[in-house]
């Protein structure tokens, strides 16, 4: 039942990056070109999962790598659109963005060992 159920989703995912991939979603942004498109709905599609890990992770620990993924899926979002609109302080948030993620991460690491965070 496990393995028919990993088959089941990794099928799915398959399918629908392939969607994404060969028959983009029309978007209401004006993409340069259609791999920052595609590249901004991967994205997405990544996201959603993170927030499925962090809403139905077994243990804290899968929750907070899913809080990191999610960062780290910010900074790209940041990436795409500075990209595509050519204004650089959308970079500078996601640099922001990736120090306040990278400093929260170790807190709660710290925080679910159980130590304090003068130790």
């Amino acid at each position: 039942m496990r393995r028919r159920r990993w088959l089941a989703g990794l099928t799915g995912i398959t399918i629908i990056l392939g969607v994404i991939i060969f028959y983009p979603f029309p978007s209401l942004l004006e993409w340069q070109s259609p791999f920052l498109k595609r590249a901004f709905f991967i994205l997405i599609f990544s996201a959603t999962f993170a927030l499925w890990r962090i809403l139905r992770g077994p243990t804290a620990s899968d929750r907070a790598v899913a809080l990191d993924i999610l960062g780290i899926l910010i900074v790209g979002f940041c990436a795409i659109l500075g990209i595509s609109t050519g204004r650089d302080w959308y970079i500078d948030i996601g640099i922001a963005w990736a120090l306040q993620s990278f400093i929260s991460i170790l807190a709660l690491g710290k925080y679910l060992e159980g130590k304090r965070f003068d130790e």
